[in-house]
């Protein structure tokens, strides 16, 4: 999520989102930098508005189905960029390892607690 978070405030700052800005806003934070998670995310990232991201995604209620009906009212287009976004946090959730895994398997986490 760290990945994520550094692109918005490299968005909000107005600088371009690189592997060298992510880097380094990454680094600045104390995070230990995965070069292939940059990578993705910012390819991930390189045809995506941001700001209408952002603006959907504020858009949305919170909740477990929130999002599906939310990205379902949006139309195809904007479906498509959510989409992007997801499988990039889905692969980097991936990579994370199986504590991500276990906490799927019991049913915890955010999700939970609001849905």
């Amino acid at each position: 999520m760290e990945y994520v978070y550094a692109a918005l405030i490299l968005n909000e700052s107005g600088e371009e989102i690189n592997e060298d800005n992510l880097t380094d806003v990454l680094d600045a934070a104390g995070v230990d930098v995965e070069e292939s998670r940059v990578k993705a995310l910012v390819a991930a990232l390189e045809d995506v508005d941001i700001e209408e991201a952002v603006e959907q995604a504020a858009a949305v209620p919170a909740g477990g189905a929130g999002g599906a009906a939310g990205a379902a009212e949006g139309g195809a287009e904007e479906g498509g960029e959510e989409e992007a976004a997801e499988e990039e946090e889905a692969a980097e959730e991936e990579e994370a390892g199986d504590d991500d895994e276990e906490d799927d398997a019991s049913g915890e986490g955010l999700g939970e607690l609001f849905g």
